[in-house]
């Protein structure tokens, strides 16, 4: 003899949709949790790998991975786009692209110059740029995810040198330069003499804190079904 009541169709249907939503999104957060794991990777093998060419990855990137590059040219005077409401070591500033025009090369690479913290609120000073022909080391990497876009970065509307975003769009830069850019940007490498923070770990989630919320979602779904069985367990 079962030690159930029959379950009305309500009942069973709102259950098995829970634990659906419950496991769907407890895997999803393990998916996020290897994509995070899979980008860790590839920073942390970039910055130990040797310099590649910048010819063979400029237009075609390997999908895989993010080269090391040493790209002679020069620095695009007059613009600096500034990605606003970033933080570093507790602190509130912005991230420093600028174009660079690489020697003998049709369109212009985004530079990462690094982090720095606002001045009382306000956009920091920047430093005058090098002048004339020098060369920037640095990750090929993706511009940094853009998210959901509240309003947008409204780059024509701006006058001035310096240009704030509150996203990194390759194409809206491109259109604002009157210069095609190329598909990635190249995040420098980090300078003691320089003043730009240039700390390069993602700052994201970690992947264990994914896992941590798999978990939870997993154990919801295990609740549902307990609490189905109390639910319509027989009395006696």
């Amino acid at each position: 003899m079962t030690f159930l009541r029959r379950p009305t169709w309500f009942a069973v249907a709102l259950t098995i949709a829970g634990i659906a939503l419950f496991v769907r999104l407890g895997v999803w957060q393990l998916d996020r949790a290897s994509e995070k794991d899979e980008l860790l990777r590839r920073f942390a093998a970039g910055a130990a790998a040797g310099v590649e060419d910048f010819g063979k990855v400029a237009d075609t990137p390997p999908l895989d991975r993010y080269p090391r590059l040493d790209v002679r040219g020069s620095f695009v005077s007059g613009r600096y786009y500034l990605l606003d409401d970033q933080t570093h070591a507790g602190q509130v500033g912005v991230h420093v692209y600028v174009p660079f025009s690489p020697a003998s090369a049709g369109s212009y690479l985004l530079v990462d110059l690094g982090f720095l913290p606002k001045e009382r609120g306000a956009n920091p000073r920047l430093p005058p740029l090098p002048a004339g022909e020098t060369h920037v080391r640095g990750l090929y990497v993706p511009p940094p995810g853009v998210g959901i876009r509240m309003g947008g970065d409204s780059l024509p509307r701006q006058h001035g040198a310096e240009k704030t975003m509150v996203y990194v769009d390759l194409g809206e830069i491109g259109a604002d330069l009157g210069h095609t850019l190329y598909p990635r940007v190249l995040l420098l490498d980090a300078d003691p003499a320089s003043i730009y923070a240039r700390d390069w770990t993602p700052g994201f989630m970690p992947p264990a804190r994914h896992r941590a919320y798999a978990f939870q979602w997993f154990t919801f779904a295990l609740a549902a079904v307990v609490i189905f069985v109390l639910l319509h367990r027989k009395r006696r």
